[in-house]
């Protein structure tokens, strides 16, 4: 029974592993990661309060995001805000590939990508 308690969370990151491996596109591996829960060692997903990118859609493009008391002046920097404090996560590197695809799926919601299925083969 001890066992248990560490092959759910096993098995919910190697499904996460592969999830990312077989999406071949950035702004799905940037979706996946924006629906999981534990991405960043969080507790929540960012889809939970954002369903399917809602409020998002004005996001790409900004030079300067006001959140509460701060002022941030790139998309990265809000997203590791946001992972912190709303996810409860830990803020990933900026320049990594996991940025890169949640910047993509956040970009891809002012394009309509998220309607838009003709991406999916």
């Amino acid at each position: 029974m001890r066992n248990a308690k560490f092959l759910l969370p096993a098995l919910v990151i190697l499904g996460l592993f592969f999830s990312l491996a077989w999406a071949d596109h950035p702004m799905e591996r940037g979706r996946i990661i924006f629906e999981d829960p534990n991405f960043a060692a969080g507790v929540i997903a960012c889809n939970s309060c954002h369903p399917n990118g809602s409020g998002l859609e004005r996001a790409a493009g900004k030079t300067e995001f006001k959140v509460r008391d701060r002022t941030f002046g790139t998309l990265e920097e809000v997203v590791n805000y946001w992972i912190e404090y709303g996810t409860l996560g830990r803020p990933i590197g900026v320049d990594s590939y996991h940025m890169q695809d949640l910047v993509a799926y956040i970009e891809s919601l002012a394009k309509g990508w998220e309607r838009d299925e003709s991406h999916v083969q």
